[in-house]
């Protein structure tokens, strides 16, 4: 959770079954609709559907359960096949931030966008590339779409079966396919109905590792506001843990 709150994503190499991603392929290249979304979670996907089955992975349904907690809501869902050899790269963005829900300290619940990979995606194919700690630092749509190749970017290069979980405000876009194999995503964002308190395994929570892990400083900051960021992740971890008197301290270097 700590290293969520910090880097805005995670990542699970290969964990999903082999057959639920031949099953999800073929689903991507069947060119079906998704079900409707806008609600329940639990509620959009069929028993047959290989998207629910990749949700259910343990680890999965584990990471989503302790980021948004039980009863979620399936804000919007969508699918991406990426032809070899074609198509231009997506501008750095971020999703639509806009938000209604009540803050403290500046600060509300977070939404969670959940990539899902069922293919390998080698360097030559793109895939998704994302800015680590970039996920507080509020933009709208592409107003960042003028900047290119920010030192530590993480470009997705990933197994079969790979899942990410990025924090809805996360720096991202979509690269161009210059491989020669077709290029498979499936994203959902899921909305909590609960408060994101204590929602994880915190028998750690108190492990002077995390106060180091919230305290990393990525190598495309600026100096000045390094500090910045390390007071929004104060006020982000204090939402989701509930104590009000947590401090980070000093920024280590990535």
């Amino acid at each position: 959770m700590a290293q969520f709150v910090a880097a805005g994503f995670l990542r699970f190499d290969g964990v999903v079954d082999p057959a639920v991603c031949e099953a999800a392929t073929r689903e991507l290249d069947s060119g079906r609709p998704l079900p409707a979304a806008g609600r329940p979670f639990d509620d959009v996907y069929p028993d047959s559907s290989p998207f629910r089955h990749m949700l259910a992975t343990p680890v999965v349904a584990g990471a989503i359960r302790s980021l948004v907690g039980r009863d979620a809501f399936a804000h919007n869902h969508d699918t991406h096949v990426r032809p070899p050899d074609q198509g231009r790269a997506q501008p750095l963005h971020a999703d639509q931030i806009a938000d209604l829900r009540p803050s403290r300290d500046g600060h509300s619940g977070f939404d969670l966008t959940v990539m899902y990979y069922p293919n390998e995606v080698t360097l030559d194919m793109g895939g998704t590339l994302v800015v680590p700690g970039s996920h507080l630092r509020r933009i709208q749509g592409a107003d960042i779409g003028r900047y290119q190749n920010l030192v530590g970017q993480v470009p997705t290069v990933c197994p079969a079966g790979t899942v990410m979980m990025l924090h809805h405000g996360i720096w991202h876009c979509g690269r161009r396919n210059d491989g020669d194999q077709p290029r498979y995503m499936f994203r959902v964002r899921i909305h909590p109905t609960v408060a994101q308190v204590r929602l994880w395994d915190i028998d750690d929570i108190d492990d002077p590792e995390v106060a180091k892990i919230l305290g990393q400083r990525f190598d495309w900051y600026e100096l000045a506001p390094a500090r910045h960021e390390l007071i929004s992740r104060t006020h982000l971890w204090r939402l989701l843990t509930g104590d009000p008197t947590f401090e980070i301290g000093t920024p280590t270097q990535r």
